[in-house]
């Protein structure tokens, strides 16, 4: 296989997916991240693509970065080592105010539910 052909395979595949997690979103009752407006209050379903440690102003926080199939979002919980349940490739639904942050847009300490 030709490294053409593999690029389109693979971005196929990615397209296939950002449509069924769309889908996903909306079967949860969920507007897509990229269409939320800075400061809003939110309500977004999408996977977990990963979740890391570190220090936020000089306070441990536990990072995540939600993937919907239009756009991400950093959910950021200040004060937490581990989320049991919390991992890459979980999904969730989560609420809180979204925000922007070092042209980011994030979440801080939001609710969430885990999915199945």
């Amino acid at each position: 296989m030709g490294r053409i052909s593999r690029t389109l395979e693979r971005l196929s595949t990615e397209n296939i997916e950002a449509e069924e997690l769309q889908s996903d979103a909306a079967k949860a009752g969920c507007k897509l991240i990229a269409s939320q407006a800075d400061r809003s209050v939110v309500t977004i379903h999408g996977v977990l693509r990963s979740v890391t440690l570190r220090p936020v102003d000089g306070v441990t926080a536990l990072e995540a970065e939600l993937y919907d199939g239009s756009d991400c979002v950093t959910l950021i919980w200040l004060g937490r080592r581990k989320i049991e349940g919390v991992a890459a490739g979980r999904q969730l639904k989560a609420y809180g105010r979204i925000g922007m942050r070092n042209g980011t847009r994030v979440i801080y300490n939001p609710r969430y539910e885990l999915e199945a």
